[in-house]
């Protein structure tokens, strides 16, 4: 729910998706390692703070999970636990518009912007990688958030090469049904790609069709609905899913063609139409 207080600066946490997801190994950890590209949409959930002094961490909203769950009471934790200030509090207030269990990555995104955002108003001055690597520590994707900048990614998606893209409409649909990454990435037929892409092949391909979502295949068998969704947008163009999905975009030649086809949406079927953006803009 949005924040009760006006006065307080609105923070925006977008939401990405990816043009490809390649899986290309498993570390001994259990992750899997992978190449993807990151780029960010001009669609966000919006976020504020109210800090305190009485070491109290709070939150305005509720979406059905407990307090140990939500990464951002975790981010605003490590991050005063890092600097050793028991005293910082702050109350988060969350605008949810990005759909959970996506693959648009809100959860990352959110907590990302809490760092940044924590950083600021208890005035601790910490460098941008820093609050990487602490926001790897909560999840894969949020290092990116909080470079805020469209990226190839390695490694688990925290190996960041900064990349300038094309920055089109995109019309995002998704279901009503969310998918469990965690369920995604353990399913056996999850197969390791024998060669590894270069980001100069870039120079040689359109990026918006550079490769595939590995994940897709085993997501459309296990989710009819995304596949089914999918079929409907590959009638009009190059649709793929956004990491472990649901969500699925595509490419379009203008707003007004997006937005036509988001009228044109199958029952059941929500969505968005939105800019690609390269670079995070955080404040409103």
């Amino acid at each position: 729910m949005p924040s009760n207080n006006p006065d307080l600066p609105i923070w925006l946490a977008p939401a990405k998706i990816n043009l490809f997801l390649h899986v290309v190994g498993k570390r001994s950890d259990g992750y899997h390692e992978l190449q993807t590209i990151f780029q960010f949409l001009d669609f966000a959930d919006e976020m504020s703070f109210s800090v305190n002094l009485d070491g109290e961490l709070e939150r305005s909203y509720d979406f059905g999970f407990n307090r140990a769950s939500d990464l951002n009471l975790c981010a605003a934790t490590a991050l005063r636990d890092f600097v050793g200030r028991p005293e910082l509090g702050a109350t988060i207030n969350l605008d949810k518009k990005i759909p959970m269990g996506g693959g648009l990555g809100g959860g990352s995104s959110n907590a990302a912007t809490t760092l940044i955002a924590l950083n600021h108003l208890w005035g601790l001055g910490l460098e941008q990688k820093t609050l990487q690597e602490l926001g790897l520590s909560l999840g894969a994707d949020v290092p990116v958030f909080v470079a805020g900048f469209s990226a190839w990614a390695e490694g688990i998606g925290e190996i960041l090469t900064p990349i300038s893209l094309p920055t089109p409409w995109y019309l995002v649909l998704f279901p009503d049904e969310g998918v469990s990454t965690n369920e995604i990435f353990s399913q056996n037929q999850l197969t390791e790609r024998a060669q590894m892409k270069k980001i100069r092949a870039l120079r040689n391909q359109s990026v918006l069709n550079v490769g595939e979502n590995d994940l897709e295949p085993i997501v459309r068998k296990l989710v009819p609905k995304v596949d089914h969704l999918i079929s409907w947008m590959e009638q009009f163009g190059k649709a793929r899913m956004s990491g472990s999905g649901s969500s699925v975009f595509m490419p379009c030649d203008s707003e007004r063609s997006a937005t036509e086809l988001l009228a044109r949406r199958p029952e059941n079927i929500k969505g968005f139409v939105a800019k690609g953006v390269n670079k995070i803009e955080r404040l409103v």
